[in-house]
Order: C-alpha cells, then structure tokens, then sequence
C-alpha cells in the first residue's frame, strides 16, 4: 500500500508543505553552522551587541549541555532518540497535515532535531554559536536547530492547552 494511502490530495499536498518546512529548518541550520565551523575558530567569540555574540563551540550534549560530560555514550543515545522522535513527529504531521498549529510546531521540532542529529553524526557533538548575555550572565549558547525546537515545543503545548478540541482532521 503506498505511503500516501488514506489522505486525499489536498492533504497530501500539506503533508509535503510541513515536512518542506522542516527541510528548509535544517538547511538554514546546516548553513549557518558551516559558515561558524569555517569562518570562526574553537571558541572564538565574536561581539555583535552589549548582549550578542557569536561563538563557536560544541556542545556533546543536550539542551543547556545536559549530559555534556557523560563520556560519549550520550551521542548516539542523542541520535537513536532524534530519529525515534522524528518518526513519531512525521506521524503526527502527516495525521494532522490539513490543521495549521500541531503540524507547525511538529515541523520546527522535526527539523531542529534532524539539523542537530546531522551534527552528532558529523561532528559527534552540536555546533553552537549563538550567545545571548546580560551582567556577566550568559545564556548557553544555542543555534538555528534549537531555536526551531523552542519556538516548537512552545507552539505545542500553547496547541495542546488552548486549541486541541477546536483543530479536527
């Protein structure tokens, strides 16, 4: 039975829409990393702003560096777990394609995880870059990826709390 079995065309066009969306997350992510992996050395920092800087690090970690320091099993834990999500996102935009919120937020977290399991594989940690500071206080760095999954997680939980009853397939 092919993979397109059970949704109409107009629905299968949407499904190809988020899942284009995600794409286009891990291309820009992908692309701003290579360019601070070939323009910036380890740990070089740049100041954009009294609050921006680029830096150029690697977090073999997860999100804020959890596990960061665990000996390196945590990199294809990072990876099996990505791709186990990713499936389960796929389903969901692919259920919920025709609505506009869960598929959106299931899209940015989609392509953040693809882009930051791209770089566990390539590099065996995430590329980081993006540092945000205030008196002293710095924010662990972040990327493009893990921009998407914020905005997304945030985007889901405001779906599932306010619009989960009122979006229908």
């Amino acid at each position: 039975m092919p993979a397109s079995a059970g949704m109409t065309g107009s629905r299968m066009r949407r499904f190809a829409f988020w899942l284009g969306l995600s794409g286009l997350i891990i291309v820009l992510d992908q692309l701003t990393k290579f360019w601070v992996v070939s323009a910036l050395k380890l740990g070089q920092r740049i100041e954009l702003t009294s609050f921006l800087n680029l830096v150029f690090v690697y977090n073999p970690g997860a999100a804020f560096s959890l596990l960061s320091d665990a000996g390196g099993w945590q990199r294809w834990f990072f990876v099996i777990l990505a791709f186990a999500v990713s499936g389960w996102l796929t389903f969901l935009i692919r259920r919920h394609a025709a609505e506009r919120l869960l598929p959106l937020a299931a899209a940015l977290i989609l392509g953040g995880a693809l882009g930051n399991v791209i770089d566990r594989i390539l590099y065996g940690a995430v590329v980081d870059f993006v540092d945000v500071h205030a008196a002293g206080w710095h924010w662990p760095a972040f990327n493009v990826a893990d921009s998407a999954i914020s905005v997304g997680v945030v985007l889901l939980v405001w779906q599932q709390l306010f619009f989960a009853d009122k979006e229908k397939t």
